[in-house]
C-alpha cells in the first residue's frame, strides 16, 4: 500500500530538525511526559509463552542482504498482546518519519517483542542492526541490554522509567519527575509556599514523592502533609478528605490522571477551601475531562507542548486511518535523532554513542530534548492552566536549553 499525505512539517522546519542549538541562545532545562492524553501504557505486557533460551541466532531466513548505503536500525515493539496497538502506533510513526524526511540512508526493521524481548533483540543483532529503537516497556530493557551490550549496540528505550537508563540505554520517554519539578518551580514563583500531596501506592507514587521533595529542597517551600491511596474512586476521595482535615497547605499535588484528580479536587476545595491551588502531572495532558469540571479550574500541570503534535496527529490519521497514541511521537523523534547522527556515522560501523550527549540537543515533534550523562532525555516543558472549558499555556516551553 502506498502511503501518501502532507508531511508533518514544512521542508524548512525539517531542515532544522537535525541541527543542534546555539549554546549562546540556550535558556533552561525541562521536564517531561509519557502519554499526555492517551491510555497509560502498562508496565508489563501480556506475552505468549516464549521458548527456552537459545544461543544467539544467525541471520533469519528473511534477513535483508548486506546494505552498503543504509544503516541497519531495529525497532523493538510489541505487535501482539495488550500493548500491540501502542507498538503499531510507534512502528507507524517511524515509517512516517522516513517518508517525511525522504530518508534513504536508514533501513528500519521491526522485531516483535511480544514473544520475548530478549529473543527479538538477539535476532536484531544477528541481522546486523547497529542501533535499537525500543523496547517500549521498562521491564524489557534488561533482556534487550543483555543481548545488545556484547555486540556494542545501544538502544533508545521508549520507557519513562529513568532507572533503566545506562551508558548504552537511552531513555527517551517523558519523565514524570521532570513534569513535577517544572510545576513546583512555577508554583513557587507564583506564591505557593506550603504543599500537600495525594500519592498513589506503587512505583509512580513513590517517584512522584521523591520528585516533590527534591523540588521543594531546590526551590524552597514546605511539605506539610501527604496521603497515600490505592488507585480507585473511593480511595482517593478518602485520602483527599484526610488531607483536607489535616490542612495547613496552600497547594496540593495530585499525582494521578485527570479522572481521579477531578474527584479529589472536589473534596480538597470543599468547605471554604476553594482557594487551594491544585497541581497535576504529565498524565493530565490532553484529557478533556479537565475542562468539564469546576473543581479543577485554575489547576496547573507541566507537559511538552502539543503545538506540533496536532499537525503530527492529523498527518498520521491521513496516512494510517486512525489516531496515534500520544507516545507515537517518541518513535518519530527517535528517527529524526538517528538521521541527525547519521551524518557522521559510517555505514556498517558501530553507532557513535558519544554524539547522543550533544549539549545543544535535538529537535522533534515534542520540542527540544537532550540526553544527560545518565542517559535520560531532558525536555523543555510548558506549564498549562485549566481555565473553564479550555487548557491554556501560561508559561511556554523554552525553545532551547540553557547551561
Amino acid at each position: 500500500m502506498k502511503l501518501t499525505a502532507t508531511p508533518v512539517f514544512s521542508a524548512n522546519w525539517m531542515r532544522k530538525l537535525g541541527t543542534h542549538f546555539n549554546r549562546r541562545s540556550l535558556t533552561i532545562a525541562g521536564t517531561a511526559v509519557l502519554l499526555g492524553g492517551c491510555q497509560l501504557v502498562p508496565k508489563t505486557e501480556t506475552v505468549a509463552t516464549a521458548p527456552p533460551p537459545t544461543p544467539t541466532p544467525g541471520p533469519s531466513a528473511t534477513a535483508l542482504p548486506t546494505d552498503s548505503t543504509r544503516h541497519r536500525v531495529a525497532l523493538l515493539v510489541p505487535m501482539a498482546g495488550t500493548t500491540a496497538e501502542v507498538g503499531q502506533s510507534l512502528a507507524n510513526a517511524t515509517t512516517m518519519a522516513l517518508l517525511d524526511t525522504n530518508a534513504e540512508n536508514l533501513r528500519i526493521t521491526t522485531y516483535d517483542t511480544s514473544r520475548g524481548a530478549g529473543a527479538a533483540a538477539r535476532q536484531a543483532i544477528a541481522d546486523g542492526n547497529k542501533l535499537i529503537l525500543g523496547p517500549l516497556l521498562a521491564d524489557n530493557v534488561p533482556a534487550v541490554q543483555a543481548a545488545a551490550r556484547p555486540a556494542s549496540v545501544p538502544s533508545i528505550a521508549f520507557s519513562n522509567d529513568a532507572t533503566v537508563a545506562s551508558a548504552d540505554v537511552f531513555v527517551v520517554g517523558h519523565i514524570p519527575e521532570q513534569s513535577i519539578r517544572r510545576s513546583i518551580a512555577y508554583a513557587r514563583q507564583n506564591g505557593s509556599t506550603s504543599f500537600g500531596a495525594l500519592l498513589p501506592e506503587g512505583d509512580y507514587g513513590q517517584r512522584s514523592y521523591t520528585a516533590l521533595t527534591n523540588s521543594l529542597r531546590d526551590y524552597g517551600g514546605n511539605l506539610i502533609a501527604f496521603e497515600r491511596y490505592a488507585r480507585g474512586n473511593t480511595s482517593i476521595v478518602g485520602a483527599a478528605q484526610r488531607l483536607r482535615t489535616r490542612g495547613g497547605y496552600d497547594t496540593v499535588l495530585i499525582a494521578d490522571g485527570a479522572r481521579l484528580a477531578v474527584q479529589a479536587s472536589g473534596e480538597l476545595r470543599s468547605d471554604g477551601a476553594s482557594g487551594t491551588r491544585i497541581l497535576g502531572t504529565e498524565l493530565w495532558s490532553g484529557e478533556s475531562s479537565l475542562t468539564r469540571s469546576a473543581s479543577v479550574n485554575g489547576a496547573l500541570f507541566a507537559a511538552v507542548s502539543d503545538r506540533r503534535f496536532r499537525r503530527f496527529a492529523e498527518s498520521y490519521e491521513a496516512r494510517f486511518g486512525t489516531r496515534p497514541y500520544r507516545i507515537a511521537t517518541l518513535g518519530y523523534d527517535s528517527v529524526l535523532l538517528t538521521l541527525r547522527i547519521a551524518r557522521d556515522w559510517r555505514v556498517g560501523s558501530d553507532f557513535p554513542v558519544r554524539q547522543m550527549y550533544d549539549r545543544g540537543g535535538f529537535l522533534g515533534v515534542d520540542g527540544p530534548f537532550r540526553f544527560n550523562r545518565n542517559g535520560v532525555a531532558e525536555r523543555a516543558l510548558e506549564v498549562r492552566e485549566v481555565r473553564g472549558n479550555q487548557v491554556v499555556a501560561v508559561d511556554p516551553a523554552p525553545a532551547t536549553f540553557g547551561d
